[in-house]
């Protein structure tokens, strides 16, 4: 067992205690035990098997004894006996927007309704409503909450499925009849939301690679087995296919199956002007007489379409057809076609141009990893420094700090800043956005922080006009650095706030402000198909993590993907700068000269 798992089973507890009612010092002493495991950077299992979890604090015995029969049985008798306590379907409430488990409990016992269903049902009977602490409105968001729900149901966000992408690709590597392996389709492409994933491999001995694919840990079920082509749904319902060919077929399968359908329509009309035939199968130079475009599906084998042009890789099939190079991120037939054959494909930002970042959060408001820790996994991570911004005052449901507090929090920054050698902690706020675009703290509180992360946390039910205008008045205080998640959305779960970007933008080319492009897997905004024109505007985006934990400065590597979609270049994000380069712009935003 995983330090994860454990961290998964004891939170999965505390959130099913609070489900139940019991006694809130209980719920609290698990989720001190989660964090406190957290903080280990020993191996977890081998600690318990040691029986050395006594020396960590706040693991009491009661859960210790529960983490050694995790770790001996692979099962907790205690998770069991807690999940048949109600109806698994009453689990599933937790994940409507606005239900906690304090409402959820009620819902439980005053209906006595077990699922989804019967929510939705007694929510359209107005029986939710005439409940305490209720009301129309909760009633109409729970509704809402399920449409949502079900109309997201067959899809997934990108952040969350990496490290099941790059376990599946590695699991393929790693086999001996594999020679090479790729991602696919839209997740190769780097689209926030994808609805299943597509892997592509090349390999003399199919049959092998696929009893291995579908025999797999993790396969749920399998749909399709074939020689070439296997289907199957992975744990959580996400569907998985892979597709085997000959090392020589490798660069035109993972091409074709890349995507997407309009880049490769453009793509194939490109080579047929030009006398070919580009397919899954390969590019030929069509002989006379041969099938049209329109009667591709008749043909039954490759050797059917022409002389066949050899391409070692993607690179080369490109080259074929008087292209530069196309990213994968950029293949959506929005300009890039055009790009690479005038070779205008910019040099996209990678994960290494980045130099620090500055939207993170501690244990002082909603973290969950204290400022010495972050500070740590920054410069783990080869970062030259690290803004902390950690939420207002208004934010009180994320704890946010006062003026008093800010003014500890500095002073522990500076004497942290005092023990670094080539690293530094920046001292910031992610400052609430209030109604009318006024701030959360006064301009001479702003003027003590090195920047200012400016953001919308509540109040999202102004119309575009309303809430453009406010954002834009808050980007006018010449203290706001940048502006944080600018739409507000939440991916599969809420909606952006109406706004006009085009303004937002405008405005921020304008007064110097950076734009936020929030890598939390939930946010990823501002949304990729908008950072070509901000781009276009001169203005600058700043990758941030909006991290909460240590390992979420990790999120990065998302954001990075998600920017390279949006087109854009090292020089387009502003944390691609030194420390020294970046205390220069911060000193320049804010007019106190560069």
């Amino acid at each position: 067992m995983t330090k994860d798992e454990a961290i998964a089973v004891l939170e999965e507890i505390a959130t099913l205690l609070e489900l139940r009612g019991e006694n809130p010092f209980k719920s609290r002493a698990y989720r001190t035990a989660a964090r406190a495991i957290d903080s280990l950077s020993e191996d977890f299992e081998s600690l318990v098997r040691e029986g050395k979890l006594d020396q960590l604090k706040g693991v009491g015995e009661g859960i210790r004894a529960k983490l050694q029969e995790m770790v001996d049985t692979g099962r907790l008798g205690y998770l069991e006996e807690l999940k048949r306590s109600f109806p698994p379907g009453v689990v599933a409430f937790l994940d409507i927007p606005g239900l906690g488990p304090k409402k959820v409990k009620i819902l439980w016992e005053k209906l006595k309704v077990r699922d989804l269903v019967e929510l939705e049902a007694a929510c359209r009977d107005h029986r939710v409503g005439k409940l305490p602490g209720f009301g129309s409105k909760t009633e109409g968001s729970i509704l809402a909450g399920i449409e949502q729900r079900r109309a997201y149901a067959s899809y997934h966000r990108y952040g969350d499925l990496i490290g099941l992408a790059e376990q599946l690709v590695e699991q393929l590597r790693s086999h001996p009849d594999v020679v090479r392996v790729s991602m696919g389709g839209s997740f190769r492409r780097g689209k926030e939301i994808v609805r299943d994933l597509d892997l592509v491999c090349s390999s003399v001995m199919s049959g092998s690679v696929m009893e291995a694919f579908v025999s797999s840990s993790g396969v749920q079920r399998i749909v399709n087995h074939g020689e070439t082509k296997s289907s199957v749904v992975l744990e959580g319902g996400l569907a998985c296919d892979l597709r085997v060919v000959p090392d020589e077929d490798y660069p035109y399968a993972l091409l074709h199956f890349t995507g997407s359908k309009e880049h490769n329509i453009a793509l194939r009309q490109r080579a047929i002007a030009q006398g070919k035939k580009l397919s899954e199968w390969g590019l030929f130079r069509e002989s006379r007489g041969h099938l049209s475009e329109g009667s591709e599906d008749a043909l039954p084998e490759k050797e059917a379409a022409g002389e066949r042009i050899l391409c070692r890789d993607e690179a080369e099939i490109y080259a074929q057809l008087g292209l530069a190079y196309i990213p994968p991120e950029l293949r959506e037939n929005l300009g890039e076609i055009e790009a690479a054959e005038n070779d205008r494909i910019p040099r996209l930002v990678e994960w290494t141009d980045l130099r620090g970042t500055f939207h993170c959060h501690t244990t002082e408001s909603d973290g969950h990893s204290t400022l010495d820790a972050m500070a740590d996994a920054a410069q783990d991570l080869g970062l030259e420094y690290l803004g902390i911004a950690d939420h207002s005052k208004s934010s009180f449901q994320a704890s946010g700090l006062d003026e008093a507090r800010v003014e500890r929090q500095q002073e522990e920054i500076r004497k942290l800043n005092k023990t670094f050698r080539g690293f530094r902690l920046l001292s910031g706020t992610e400052c609430d956005i209030l109604r009318e675009g006024r701030l959360d703290f006064a301009d001479s509180v702003l003027a003590t922080f090195d920047y200012v992360v400016a953001s919308v946390h509540a109040g999202f039910s102004g119309n575009e006009e309303e809430m453009t205008r406010r954002i834009v008045r808050a980007m006018e205080n010449p203290y706001v650095t940048m502006l944080g998640h600018p739409t507000g959305r939440l991916l599969l779960m809420r909606k952006a706030y109406p706004v006009n970007l085009e303004k937002i933008l405008d405005c921020a080319a304008e007064t110097g402000t950076w734009i936020e492009l929030n890598a939390q897997p939930l946010r990823l905004d501002l949304d990729w198909r908008w950072w070509h024109a901000a781009r276009d505007k001169g203005v600058r985006c700043v990758i941030n993590p909006d991290a909460h934990h240590i390992r979420e400065l990790g999120f990065l590597r998302i954001g990075v993907n998600i920017a390279r979609k949006g087109w854009l270049r090292r020089e387009d994000v502003i944390n691609t700068l030194s420390l020294k380069l970046v205390e220069g712009a911060l000193r320049k935003k804010r007019g106190d000269g560069g």
